[in-house]
């Protein structure tokens, strides 16, 4: 949703990821540049590139390598939850004032201003509708890291 979002707000749009699969799904949400963080060459063109940051991942990851992307006085923002301390090496903020913060989900007129926003443009979650009887197949997709958006119950299926 963040792409979708910040490239309805008319931003430039890098899609970051480990994981080189995700660089079609990166376009198909509108994402104009893909960065796989397991390649070297890639890390370094982006060096000091962005203004700002929105991580959405929760599971551990090295913060650092993210934050020597940041221009100086970049911003870097955990929308994730990460379940383990966040390790953060020092210089890594302080070399360029970068600004490290989170946020979570905003009151109820930020809510409404977002939800309006989404449907003057639009932009919809991606989703993967699955039946009931489905529920515990993809509870062991979610734990095997084989889940790209979310799924959705269809709820009529409980009644098949």
């Amino acid at each position: 949703m963040a792409v979708k979002i910040a490239v309805a707000m008319g931003a430039e749009v890098t899609m970051i990821s480990h994981s080189p699969r995700k660089k079609a799904d990166a376009a198909m949400l509108g994402a104009q540049k893909f960065l796989n963080t397991h390649e070297p060459a890639e890390l370094k063109e982006f060096s000091s590139y962005f203004d700002f940051i929105i991580d959405t991942v929760s599971a551990p990851h090295d913060y650092n390598l993210y934050l020597a992307l940041l221009k100086t006085k970049g911003v870097y923002i955990c929308v994730g939850i990460p379940a383990a301390p966040m390790e953060i090496n020092g210089r890594s903020i302080m070399g360029g004032n970068k600004v490290l913060t989170a946020s979570s989900i905003g009151g109820i007129q930020e809510t409404q201003d977002m939800l309006n926003f989404c449907a003057e443009h639009n932009i919809l979650p991606e989703t993967e509708m699955i039946d009931i009887d489905y529920v515990n197949e993809a509870y062991q997709r979610v734990l095997d890291s084989d889940v790209k958006y979310r799924f959705v119950i269809d709820m009529a299926s409980i009644e098949k």
